[in-house]
């Protein structure tokens, strides 16, 4: 959700493809899964002069309000329903919606949160280590996890979700700033991370040193890829056939997982290739609508420099 809100002032990313992708229609059944502020579904509603059903979804509790007062023009299509999108199905089913006509997720974290130093996202402003999407949600702070993590826990968090080249140095790092005092805030991790890099690294690294480890705490702690897989797998079920799923995406983890779950749901054999005859029984569930990914246009990302990462994908029930 790279999407800005200073000054009253809400972009989400690629909006217009999103629209062209999802095509509404009146009288559709729509799902945002990750409404955020509710730009994405003001612009569906929109397109169909706000005769539509749209059930938005969020884990963000301060998010969801505000969206609601936005979409609140919309009457009673709109439904906004405080829950992480894995749970998209039980949302639906709790209010007897039928199949949808489109659906879309937005896998990112919006300038709300991250430029909102207590929530612990950035380590642009100092701010207790956090990065909970639902502080109330149940899930362990950050903090637990850089504070109680065993080195092999921390080194495989951050190489696996953050792809990481130093992660073993990174959590040694950890382990041993700890143990003289604990890390509690995210300018004293990111001074610990940045302390790790050799100093040729700092000097040639595009991004803070801590970038990708912030990432991958941020994931480990929302469970983000588990959300994404489930839905990614449950989604097809819910679609009318020629009803359509985009996916947006902002790292090359994530992307690889819609890619890779997009073209599983459209393959008519799933068997390994040294098997002559078809056993899997697997049925083609979805089209690949978009072969390659979408990126943002340059006007776009001057616009919005937080969508410059963003990728969507879209695939089409059969």
């Amino acid at each position: 959700m790279a999407e800005s809100h200073k000054q009253g002032m809400h972009i989400p990313v690629l909006l217009p493809k999103v629209v062209e992708f999802l095509s509404p229609r009146e009288g559709g059944w729509y799902l945002d899964g990750t409404l955020g502020l509710g730009g994405h579904s003001e612009a569906i509603l929109e397109a169909v002069g706000g005769k539509a059903h749209l059930m938005g979804l969020d884990r963000d509790a301060k998010a969801l309000a505000l969206a609601a007062k936005r979409l609140a023009r919309f009457g009673n299509g709109v439904r906004v329903e405080h829950s992480r999108y894995s749970g998209f199905a039980s949302a639906l089913d709790a209010h007897g919606w039928p199949l949808l006509d489109g659906a879309l997720i937005d896998i990112g974290v919006s300038s709300m949160q991250i430029d909102t130093p207590e929530r612990g996202f950035s380590f642009a402003h100092d701010g207790p280590l956090d990065m909970r999407m639902d502080p109330g949600g149940g899930e362990a702070p950050a903090s637990v996890i850089v504070n109680r993590g065993s080195f092999e826990t921390l080194k495989h968090i951050i190489a696996e979700f953050g792809e990481e080249p130093l992660a073993g140095k990174i959590a040694r790092a950890i382990i041993e700033a700890r143990a003289k005092a604990p890390i509690e805030t995210t300018l004293e991790l990111a001074a610990v991370v940045a302390h790790a890099y050799p100093a040729k690294w700092r000097a040639a690294a595009r991004n803070h040193p801590a970038t990708r480890t912030f990432q991958a705490l941020r994931i480990a702690v929302n469970r983000e890829l588990e959300e994404l897989k489930y839905f990614l797998g449950a989604i097809a079920d819910r679609l009318k056939p020629g009803a359509r799923v985009a996916v947006i995406t902002f790292h090359s983890l994530e992307d690889r997982i819609v890619k890779n779950a997009f073209r599983e749901a459209a393959a008519a054999c799933v068997c390994p290739p040294h098997i002559p005859v078809c056993a899997c029984g697997h049925k083609q569930t979805l089209k690949i609508i978009t072969r390659k990914p979408i990126a943002p246009s340059l006007e776009e990302i001057r616009a919005n420099p937080r969508a410059a990462s963003a990728k969507l994908r879209v695939a089409e029930r059969v």
